[in-house]
């Protein structure tokens, strides 16, 4: 069997001799010495010999079982001592038969501990899985270091390991002892082969049942069903945690522990084991990354970006070997591509906004549509804000049309700090979104209900920027600025929806008004409350609290200066039938009904519906019970 390396050094005839047989020389103590260390070597050799098997499944006693530990190091040791005898022939007699002897019996040797690696990798397979080296290894790192003098190979904090972790320990003492005694006698090649199939063989499994063979291509996932792929990615997000921090990361432990001796193969093993398995993993989310962009997919590949960047910490010093560099390269990649899959995705989604063209009117001025799913958008993306952050930190943002900078400006945060570039971004999209609603506002007939509609929508936005994080996001500043707008289109709504009611009534200064100007007063009153009541009769307000702010301004200004009127005048016409047709009470149970849009306990008022205030207040209790304030 042809040997390289130490072999070939070792084995090799010198020119300079002849080839007859050297003069007779007196045996020193170094001929003793080396004689006892060959003998010793070639009794215990030879009764673990298992050249007489063809298979390495041979059924014969494990040396570096339990019972056998420490005769498993003397053998170990003999090889050590005839590798001493061995290069002291040559030094003395390349042509000695003792030579030829010795190189046989190493190859009887090396064929034994080829036998017994085997064997440790595959009996013990299930304490040399990668969770349970990984276990061992934070466990007890000094663990690990040469205990070749101790009996049971001395334990540090044995008893806070488990079992397992010591059993797993144990196993790859022998492995680390066996590599390290076959490469220093020049059979590291066999050792590194047979240690590679199996390794494999564990990785591969073990990434099967992680679902990543299944891992698509290109092609095929660009035919999915997105409901499909989710799945799929679903998959991957597990996948990958557990084969970063237990598969990838035990088997680096376990190459560099049994091959700590040789820097090269270490390197070389882990490489081989690892390499195909780890560019399948990591190129699925380029793979996604490149397929249809979506507004509702960005959060998928959101995940997929958090994923790795969360990982990227662990798998750096995984794979930082000149070896596995393809692998560093194929994460970085997909990073990149998942960064600008994300970037593409909210250009999509805000092209998405200018161009919704929806031209129903939502009853009632309520809330858009498009104010729910962009701002259920944004709130979801404030979830991802320190991946988004990196991501859009050198994508600055394009305005294509000038704008005021006191109707955009920037984000400030609390403590006055400049904003980060999703807070900028999130910003804009808002403004898009706003921008696009009082195109939508447009769509009202009634000058006061499309301002009920700016404020109904701002406000929706207002409070799921207050009750989310993107308060943090955008600020105080932001905040108090859109709050403010909210009051402005609340108070426009109250002068244009009741400007006409506040009219009719005459100035509080006024005491010379005669029974026909008073009666005319009154008539101007109910018809144009009455014209008011009725046209918001479908109107609403979807927040409370706004609503009752513009139920209680309105009250203000409107009920105390007809109590005032009511109270000085209602006796001059107390005899005219349906002149009177409101007491002040009367117009804050009205009010308290409106603003809760079709469907709302108050009916539509008509000059026919009651004769007098006293009338009315008796066939109107309904409303009072109602949703009276």
């Amino acid at each position: 069997m042809p040997r390289k390396g130490m072999r070939s050094v070792l084995f090799k005839a010198s020119p300079s001799r002849s080839p007859t047989r050297s003069t007779p020389h007196r045996q020193t103590f170094s001929d003793t010495l080396m004689d006892e260390n060959f003998e010793n070597a070639r009794e215990l050799i030879s009764r673990w010999d298992a050249s007489g098997s063809s298979s390495l499944h041979c059924d014969v006693a494990n040396l570096f079982a339990s019972d056998n530990r420490y005769e498993a190091q003397q053998y170990l040791n003999s090889i050590k001592d005839l590798q001493t005898a061995m290069q002291y022939y040559i030094s003395q007699d390349p042509t000695s038969d003792k030579l030829v002897l010795a190189q046989n019996l190493m190859q009887i040797a090396m064929k034994r501990l080829e036998k017994e690696f085997y064997i440790i990798l595959k009996s013990r397979r299930q304490h040399l899985d990668p969770e349970s080296v990984s276990r061992a290894s934070r466990s007890s790192v000094s663990e690990f270091e040469d205990d070749s003098e101790e009996d049971e190979f001395s334990r540090v904090g044995e008893d806070s390991i488990s079992e397992v972790e010591l059993v797993s320990m144990d196993a790859m003492k022998d492995l680390k002892a066996i590599a390290e005694c076959m490469i220093g006698v020049g059979y590291g090649k066999e050792c590194v082969k047979i240690f590679k199939i199996i390794r494999k063989s564990v990785v591969d499994e073990a990434l099967y049942h992680l679902n990543v063979e299944s891992m698509l291509s290109l092609a095929q996932i660009q035919k999915m069903d997105w409901e499909v792929l989710e799945v799929k990615i679903k998959a991957w997000l597990y996948a990958v945690k557990v084969a970063v921090k237990t598969l990838f990361y035990g088997e680096r432990v376990l190459c560099d522990q049994v091959f700590s001796s040789s820097p090269s193969l270490k390197e070389s093993c882990f490489a081989d084991i690892t390499r195909e398995g780890a560019l399948s993993l990591f190129v699925f989310p380029e793979n996604v990354a490149k397929c249809k962009k979506a507004p509702e997919r960005i959060f998928r590949t959101l995940d997929l970006y958090e994923a790795i960047a969360d990982l990227w910490t662990e798998i750096e010093p995984i794979f930082d070997l000149e070896s596995t560099s393809t692998i560093r390269q194929q994460v970085i990649n997909s990073l990149n591509k998942l960064g600008e899959a994300v970037r593409a995705t909210l250009t999509e989604f805000e092209t998405a906004i200018t161009k919704s063209n929806s031209k129903a009117a939502v009853p009632g001025g309520g809330i858009h549509p498009l104010t729910r799913y962009v701002m259920n958008y944004i709130t979801f993306l404030t979830d991802y804000s320190g991946v988004l952050t990196d991501i859009l930190a050198d994508w600055p943002l394009t305005v294509p049309s000038p704008l005021p900078e006191a109707y955009f400006g920037s984000p400030v945060s609390a403590d006055g700090t400049s904003t980060s570039s999703i807070s900028i971004r999130l910003a804009w999209l808002i403004l898009v979104m706003l921008c696009k609603l009082d195109g939508r506002a447009e769509i009202y007939k009634d000058v006061a209900l499309s301002y009920l509609f700016l404020a109904n929508n701002l406000q929706y936005v207002v409070n799921k920027v207050q009750k989310s994080s993107l308060k943090l996001l955008l600020g105080d500043e932001w905040m108090e600025k859109h709050e403010e707008k909210v009051r402005q289109y609340a108070s426009n709504y109250e002068r244009m929806g009741w400007s006409k009611v506040f009219a009719a009534l005459p100035d509080a200064n006024d005491n010379q008004m005669t029974i026909p100007q008073v009666t005319d007063c009154f008539k101007r009153f109910n018809s144009s409350f009455e014209e008011a009541y009725n046209n918001q009769a479908s109107w609403v307000v979807s927040d409370s609290k706004l609503r009752d702010q513009i139920k209680v301004s309105v009250a203000r200004k409107l009920v105390p200066v007809y109590r005032e009127f009511y109270g000085k005048n209602r006796q001059l016409v107390a005899r005219k039938e349906g002149i009177v047709r409101f007491a002040p009470d009367d117009l804050g149970n009205y009010l308290s009904d409106l603003l809760f849009g079709a469907g709302g306990s108050g009916s539509n008022l008509s000059l026919s519906t009651s004769s007098s205030a006293s009338s009315f207040s008796s066939s109107s209790g309904h409303s009072r019970g109602g949703r009276s304030r």
